[in-house]
């Protein structure tokens, strides 16, 4: 009987597991995690379970016993040591396991700030799994003092839980701007002013120098600039990085993330890699997302092709985040845009449309769910439109998709 073993049971590997069985695959499968839970959400992680809004059990994907009845061999609290290609084990702390297809889901691994400069203190948290927003928890009370040391959207939305909480925030960016990164000045602006209403200090174009603190945990921190603060917990949000380790150990292709082909195969004939941990063709180039929607739609496109379909994956980006009360939707990636193009609604709703050349190439959507799903189905559908329309705020977008 066919064994299909799959590594990692995040997002992307429950989506994996359960495409197999819908599909009509009859053999073994076996889905391994690191994390002694079934596989769960992470978004709401940092904003409602933080809040204590959500139990833990609602954080999960599907309930624990959907994996018995569907006879998936679900490993939880259990880490891979090794992948053997040539003999298509992987290898488990007191166990090896034979496969025929293997899926690396391993997602990505948060960076954290480097031991020398005080990134091992107690009261230092990164916010990737259940364990480390359980760890942080007890810090966020009201009164307390937080550093969040990273202004993109993973320490913009710590820094809005924290602040709902009545925590003092102060969040430093060492770029020129907040979201930097990965959106226009319009974005970063509409943000930052959105922190500043609800008492964030955001520090911009200032780095941290150092931690410091007293019996092994964390009570102040240094900046570049000489500011001296006091604070009871830091949150680094500084990006995540591709979890390869165990895909570059077996000898797996890597480029910026586990390199397959447009079908989701890796170098590696056997093995086939989904979600965060991935790079992949993409419009002549190639990617790596960062995304929910990304890790459920490919996970259940490579689960096809392990079963022969053949399909190639094409990717629809898009993302969010939640801060207070906006809800921001893009859709798009804006790489190499030359021009935005801003639609004002009323109150906190606006859109920023990103052009490249005549070519609408994404949008930022604040509380306004129609301008990002107008602007969505037109990228896909590889349509542009014209920034006049779009800047008026009293003309209907909808007449755009029929152009």
């Amino acid at each position: 009987m066919s064994h299909i073993v799959v590594i990692g049971a995040g997002q992307a590997g429950a989506s994996l597991v359960a495409r197999l069985r819908k599909d009509g695959f009859q053999g073994r499968i076996t889905l391994i995690g690191a994390e002694p839970v079934p596989p769960y959400q992470r978004p709401p992680l940092s904003k409602a379970y933080l809040l204590g809004e959500m139990e833990v059990e609602r954080l999960y994907l599907r309930p624990e016993s959907f994996y018995a009845e569907n006879d998936i061999d679900l490993r939880m609290g259990t880490r891979v040591t090794a992948i053997d290609p040539d003999a298509k084990t992987v290898t488990l702390p007191d166990e090896v396991i034979a496969y025929d297809q293997l899926a690396l889901t391993t997602g990505s691994v948060p960076r954290r700030l480097p031991a020398a400069i005080g990134g091992d203190l107690e009261g230092v948290h990164v916010v990737r799994d259940l364990a480390d927003v359980d760890a942080m928890a007890p810090a966020v009370s009201e009164g307390a003092h937080a550093l969040v040391v990273g202004g993109g959207y993973i320490g913009l939305e710590a820094a809005a839980v924290c602040a709902k909480r009545g925590v003092h925030v102060t969040v430093v960016e060492m770029a020129e701007r907040i979201l930097q990164r990965v959106a226009a000045p319009e974005t970063s602006a509409y943000f930052r002013a959105l922190h500043h209403r609800h008492g964030v200090e955001i520090r911009e174009g200032v780095g941290l120098d150092r931690l410091t603190g007293e019996a092994g945990r964390v009570t102040g921190a240094v900046l570049s600039d000489g500011t001296d603060l006091a604070v009871d917990f830091v949150v680094v949000g500084v990006g995540i990085a591709p979890d390869t380790a165990l895909a570059e150990a077996a000898g797996l292709e890597i480029d910026n993330g586990i390199r397959t082909d447009a079908q989701g195969r890796s170098s590696d004939p056997s093995i086939w890699a989904a979600g965060d941990c991935t790079s992949f063709p993409y419009r002549g180039g190639r990617i790596r997302l960062e995304s929910v929607p990304n890790a459920i739609d490919q996970a259940e496109v490579v689960a096809q092709n392990m079963l022969g379909a053949g399909i190639e994956y094409v990717a629809k980006p898009w993302f969010w985040s939640d801060q207070y009360d906006v809800k921001l939707q893009i859709a798009g990636l804006n790489t190499g845009y030359d021009r935005v193009v801003t639609r004002q609604g009323e109150g906190d709703t606006v859109s920023f449309w990103y052009y490249r050349g005549g070519e609408l190439v994404a949008v930022d959507a604040m509380n306004d769910p129609r301008a990002y799903m107008v602007g969505k189905r037109l990228i896909e559908t590889g349509k542009s439109a014209d920034p006049a329309v779009v800047a008026d705020p009293e003309a209907n977008l909808k007449p755009l998709l029929k152009a």
